[in-house]
């Protein structure tokens, strides 16, 4: 084939708002070596995989040739057990990944020249995503100090244009949640004619009394669509398995662009051995309170300013910019994230990792704070 003489001729149809612009990157990976090295940069399970989620996936290691379930209907039966019968089959829909559900929701209501409101420092696929579907994007910073939802401001900011609203709680890269009396006078003011996305995939290491998921919304029938993965409590990161909850007018709508044989074969079998590992669940989730305990003491007496969290991490003020400051930890095996590409400049977070991770980042902190 002939290559074309002119490159515009290929370039003048491309979307200008695909100009190649941030883009996000997930974690580093561990880096090969003889270090020890502890991913605390990822939020990942501290404990691993959901044992009974691996022991599902090799029961179908010799099925791999097969096509998997044409739809994703035994994973969304597993979901309303899951959910004591709280939702029907019909209000769930499974993806690969909750990054995945966004993308979903934002090809099923965004054209071009719509407006998609996003609150920063937040999970950076919001922004990112809805800028392949030509949207305005509108942020309404998180108000400081406390990285607070600015209520006011989000309903200030809505114009006839506005069809995606992106709340999360609690918040990546945070920690922090949006407590219930909020939500309520939120909801109870924001148009009905704006889907609002509520990512609550931190939700089961959230134990503040006044915390609240997208359920009582869904049920009142709120154009709310909530995100969830089987990433952290599940630790099935690398299965990439996600879903949503939403009212049954709008599950059915999106449906519609729902593929047929989206979900591997291991991935849907990983899902539902991860919702029946009880046990499995309950020790992460203990694992993880007793780590945010055990951190936030040692913080308090290092002088390292932190914000209090809802989730199974912490953002932190380093005392050095940040990537000196991550890049100091690295030398004791200590891997964790600078934040400014989520919106929160010179921050950095750090996951909760098992006691063994925990103590050896406590070590490397003492190591590397100033005198």
């Amino acid at each position: 084939m002939q290559k074309p003489s002119n490159m515009s001729e290929i370039t003048s149809v491309f979307k200008p708002f695909l100009e190649p612009k941030e883009v996000y990157q997930g974690g580093k990976n561990i880096p090969h070596g003889n270090q020890k090295i502890y991913k605390l940069s990822s939020n990942e399970n501290p404990l691993g995989a959901s044992p009974m989620a691996v022991e599902a996936v090799k029961k179908v290691a010799d099925d791999l040739s097969l096509y998997p379930d044409q739809t994703d209907i035994r994973l969304r039966h597993a979901l309303v057990h899951d959910f004591n019968g709280a939702l029907t089959e019909d209000q769930f829909i499974c993806g690969n990944s909750g990054s995945e559900i966004i993308d979903m929701v934002l090809r099923a209501f965004i054209n071009e020249g719509d407006e998609v409101i996003y609150s920063n420092p937040c999970f950076l696929p919001y922004s990112v995503f809805s800028r392949w579907y030509g949207a305005t994007q509108v942020d309404v910073p998180l108000t400081q100090p406390n990285y607070d939802l600015d209520v006011e401001g989000i309903l200030k900011a809505i114009t006839p244009k506005t069809k995606v609203i992106f709340l999360t709680s609690p918040n990546n890269p945070t920690g922090t949640y949006i407590p219930k009396p909020v939500l309520d006078d939120f909801f109870n003011r924001v148009p009905k004619n704006i889907v609002v996305v509520l990512d609550e995939v931190y939700r089961h290491f959230a134990h503040a009394e006044d915390y609240v998921t997208a359920l009582p919304y869904v049920a009142a029938e709120h154009p709310v669509i909530a995100v969830n993965s089987f990433s952290k409590t599940y630790g099935l990161a690398g299965q990439r398995i996600g879903y949503c909850y939403t009212t049954k007018t709008i599950a059915n709508y999106l449906r519609q662009i729902h593929k047929p044989f989206l979900l591997p074969i291991t991935s849907i079998e990983a899902g539902i051995g991860a919702l029946n590992d009880t046990d499995f669940i309950t020790e992460t989730v203990n694992t993880v309170l007793a780590g945010r305990k055990m951190l936030s003491a040692e913080f308090d007496k290092l002088g390292i300013t932190y914000w209090p969290t809802e989730a199974n991490f912490f953002i932190i003020d380093p005392p050095y910019p940040e990537f000196e400051f991550a890049d100091k930890l690295m030398q004791y095996g200590i891997m964790v994230r600078p934040v400014s590409q989520f919106g929160a400049p010179g921050k950095v977070r750090i996951s909760i990792g098992d006691k063994e991770a925990n103590l050896a980042l406590i070590h490397a902190l003492k190591q590397i704070m100033p005198a």
